[in-house]
């Protein structure tokens, strides 16, 4: 029975990600197409607004500070997880608001999007870190990589079904339906998110003596020294990077691809993102059940990256082929790669936390992962645009190049992930210091 209720209990987390997919999809896609096509404004305003969620992701390191060493009653993780989910639902609300009584008015939008796009920005931020720091407290040995990749999973499930769901109940399309859907959708996020959140922080013998320690150093100090002066840190970062960046940055260059070097129909370039989905996700819940517990989250890793560079390879090669047979099963393969990588960095990330400063380095780790990935969206453009301009307009070496760099960029990680050494951190050399509880917390818990 108490199996069952623990079962139970880590299938209810599974809503936090769900509802964070569906909240994801709604700004990202829908109401992204709505301010661009029904309001027609600027895609460049309307990427300003977005850029504003990357501009703000440094203070997700902050946040994790705060969490770590400022516990509101009695709590870590849980009371930021729900203050985050609340303010994320009052800032699309609040966007959609905008977008349906403005009347057009870019005096109002501007200002206002931009507020509103920040606001969005630091609260997905505060409940996402601190609910991946709450995945590092409660998952312990074989349990980290089932619980970070298959929740991984669940928030892919999140964004597939928002997606799938917001586009059926929109049509056909109104500014009062749309604000009636966004309203039940924020109502649906926040209870996700408390229900699936409540009562799942595990109960800490030393949690005030963890949170005096977490406290102790002001934060940019503990910046310094946790993370600046570590060269295994420093490292890390740079892998975090760097797999993003080389895994994602052909994320909007592949349906390009194939219909300017591969002739391909747009039903054909529709497809290769379920097909890349698949193999992503396929993957993702393999390394977590059985993989990583096999061999070890670095050798997934590498196994991961190993592949995708022979698919970006394989990818060049099917241009000059102009088979599109093989640039489709080469799609299926590097979703593969992206699974396998995802799951070992996903692991390795969660591996590289302590119990004295999970959020905040959890809010590190994540705010590496959006530099990559919006590096990775602007290294793509950029070269793309450069050498077909170079070329005459040749569209295969333009892309060609992408994929070579990118599979050049995970050499250099694979040569970093076979020097990484978590446990010389710095962060690991002060969560081994020995934590003596308060005798009244014992008492507390009855030890």
């Amino acid at each position: 029975m108490i199996r069952v209720f623990t079962s139970l209990n880590v299938a209810r987390l599974a809503l936090f990600p769900l509802g964070l997919g569906l909240a994801m999809v709604l700004v990202s896609g829908t109401l992204n197409r709505v301010m661009i096509v029904e309001l027609g404004l600027p895609a460049s305003l309307v990427g300003l607004f977005f850029a504003m969620t990357l501009i703000v992701s440094p203070t997700r390191v902050w946040l994790g500070y705060l969490s770590d060493g400022h516990p509101l009653r009695g709590k870590r993780r849980e009371p930021y997880i729900a203050l985050g989910a609340l303010c994320v639902a009052a800032s699309v609300i609040g966007m959609t608001l905008l977008v349906t009584r403005a009347g057009g008015n870019r005096a109002v939008i501007i200002p206002g999007g931009l507020l509103a796009f920040v606001g969005y920005g630091v609260s997905l931020n505060l409940a996402s870190n601190s609910f991946e720091a709450l995945l590092a407290d409660r998952f312990h040995g074989h349990a980290r990589p089932r619980a970070v990749t298959l929740f991984k999973v669940a928030m892919f499930g999140g964004i597939m079904a928002g997606a799938l769901g917001l586009g059926r109940l929109l049509e056909p399309f109104d500014y009062e339906r749309f604000l009636a859907i966004v309203l039940g959708a924020m109502a649906l996020f926040i209870a996700m998110a408390l229900l699936g959140t409540a009562r799942q922080e595990p109960p800490l013998p030393a949690l005030h003596t963890l949170t005096q320690r977490a406290a102790a150093q002001p934060f940019w100090s503990v910046i310094r020294t946790v993370i600046w002066r570590d060269q295994q840190a420093r490292r890390f970062f740079a892998l975090v990077v760097f797999v993003t960046l080389g895994t994602l940055a052909q994320d909007v260059l592949l349906e390009p691809y194939g219909a300017l070097a591969l002739d391909m129909s747009v039903a054909q370039t529709t497809r290769l993102t379920a097909m890349w989905s698949v193999g992503t996700m396929l993957m993702l819940v393999v390394s977590g059940v059985w993989l990583i517990k096999r061999w070890g989250y670095i050798a997934v890793l590498r196994a991961g990256l190993a592949i995708s560079i022979a698919m970006f390879a394989g990818i060049v090669i099917a241009g000059v082929l102009d088979s599109v047979p093989l640039f489709m099963a080469l799609i299926f393969g590097l979703g593969i790669g992206a699974g396998l990588a995802m799951a070992g960095l996903l692991t390795a990330v969660i591996e590289f936390t302590t119990a004295v400063r999970a959020g905040l380095l959890m809010g590190v780790w994540g705010m590496a992962a959006e530099f990559g990935r919006t590096a990775g969206g602007f290294m793509g453009g950029i070269v793309v645009d450069v050498l077909r301009a170079l070329t005459g307009g040749n569209d295969w070496i333009a892309y060609s190049a992408v994929f070579t760099t990118e599979a050049i960029l995970l050499v250099i990680v694979l040569a970093l992930a076979s020097e990484l050494r978590v446990e010389r951190s710095v962060a690991q050399a002060e969560a081994r210091a020995p934590i003596h509880p308060p005798a009244e917390e014992l008492t507390a818990l009855g030890l």
